[in-house]
């Protein structure tokens, strides 16, 4: 467009305005609407951080995405960790067309239509499609089933992401056509350096707004966000948007500042998920590996998280008869204990009782006696024959019983010497309970050896 002066009209003045702001700044829409967490997604693997075990040059994932032959891959870990990022980045790698939808919105009719596409891309250009699809979990059965057919005879690339256990929310058919990828929380030097990044773009980023973080808050920021990179760049933008500025321009980020950005620290724990069951397991085999300060520690993490706490207390009621048992009977009383504590009181208070039964139960004498014993009970009784109630021990209080002969012979342990006759009880020769030589199981295996003398 070639100007004259000032002889354009008033509109034609905006329409050259509007056009060069349009090729001068091409990305101030970016700049002005995106949060800082989407401007800063790396666009190669260059710039990506974290998860140095599947992305280094020579794991799997890497030389996928190298030689151009991701086929169907999931990417399964915690949010915040790098699994979008990475989709985009084999998308802009591979320079196939690349099509994304959510589970939670797509639908069978979305699935098909975006498939009968990329057959006819395919078809017409020779050009392969990869399709995205973000929280694969969400998909039922039927949806994931609908993928299948053109996974196998690869009309389409494959790419699913899922913060749920893939072999517990995937169909073993899509899963045994795919390779699976574990992202791991980031740790807080990968997360620190994300936030440099940011902080040095003079593009997309930070850069020249006058922005100074201290190292001391930027191990502040990865501390708080517990691994998860778009919880740290989200709280940087909300301090950098609420902080008025310093220092003769420029923003200073101060620790009070981070600290009341992230509020109250909420905790990534799902009530039916893999961290209820990995934290709960973490918590279960601390008590049976003696490490009470580990015990303490996972029963903070679900009290914090909002864990039922009933919940917690039926385990550390069976992981008292379970993992203690005989060798201190008083660590069921103080299991139970600690359950009625919780109903008489409730919580945050019953807190306390629930620790106090953890604590004990960890650091009581370990045995697994009773659950052997029952366990071996249980195979015997539904493995081989029943054994019928011997005679001398059937209930004999009717009258009519001793005619019958029920009842005769029964020797009353009371009677004798020690309050112990040996007697047929029913199972002769079969041993289910062997007392270990910890705790107060000592002593029943002195007194047992005893008896059998």
């Amino acid at each position: 467009m070639t100007r004259k002066g000032n002889n354009l009209s008033a509109q034609g003045r905006v329409f050259c305005f509007i056009m060069d702001l349009f090729e001068n700044t091409h990305h101030s829409n970016e700049q002005l609407y995106s949060p800082l967490a989407v401007r800063m997604r790396p666009k190669s693997l260059n710039d990506f951080y974290g998860q140095e075990h599947i992305i280094q040059n020579e794991k799997l994932l890497k030389k996928l995405i190298s030689n151009n032959a991701v086929g169907s891959i999931i990417l399964y870990g915690p949010p915040g960790t790098g699994k979008t990022t990475i989709a985009h980045i084999i998308s802009q790698t591979t320079g196939h067309i690349f099509k994304q939808v959510n589970a939670v919105a797509s639908n069978v009719s979305e699935l098909r239509s975006l498939i009968e596409i990329a057959q006819k891309t395919m078809r017409l250009n020779g050009q392969r499609t990869i399709l995205f699809v973000d929280e694969i979990h969400r998909f039922n059965k039927a949806q994931q089933d609908v993928l299948l057919p053109y996974i196998e005879n690869n009309t389409i690339g494959f790419i699913g992401a899922t913060t749920q256990n893939p072999c517990l929310a995937l169909t073993s058919p899509l899963l045994s056509r795919s390779h699976i990828f574990q992202f791991k929380p980031l740790s807080e030097d990968a997360i620190a350096a994300i936030l440099r990044r940011a902080l040095n773009d003079h593009v997309l980023g930070l850069g020249g707004r006058g922005v100074a973080v201290s190292e001391e808050c930027l191990k502040r920021f990865a501390c708080l966000c517990d691994g998860d990179a778009r919880k740290a760049l989200n709280a940087l933008e909300v301090v950098l948007n609420t902080s008025g500025e310093k220092h003769g321009g420029s923003i200073a980020v101060e620790l009070s500042d981070i600290d009341q950005a992230f509020q109250k620290k909420w905790i990534t724990y799902d009530r039916d998920g893999d961290n209820h069951y990995d934290t709960v397991s973490a918590f279960i085999k601390s008590m049976r590996g003696s490490d009470p300060d580990a015990a303490v520690y996972w029963l903070a993490k679900m009290i914090e998280a909002g864990e039922d706490p009933r919940f917690i207390a039926r385990r550390i009621v069976i992981c008292a008869s379970e993992d203690v048992g005989n060798a201190d009977p008083l660590a069921l009383s103080v299991a139970v204990s600690a359950f009625q504590a919780l109903e008489f009181i409730g919580m945050p208070e019953a807190q306390l009782a629930l620790a106090q039964a953890a604590i004990y139960i960890a650091t009581a004498p370990k045995s697994n006696a009773v659950t052997v014993a029952i366990g071996k009970a249980c195979k015997e009784v539904k493995q081989n024959r029943v054994r019928p109630v011997p005679s001398h021990l059937r209930d004999a209080h009717y009258a009519g019983a001793s005619s019958l002969g029920i009842g005769r012979g029964y020797k009353y342990p009371h009677d004798f010497q020690g309050h112990y006759v040996r007697q047929d009880y029913g199972v002769a020769g079969i041993t289910f309970y062997s007392p270990s030589n910890q705790g107060f199981e000592k002593v029943i295996n002195r007194r047992l050896a005893q008896w059998k003398k």
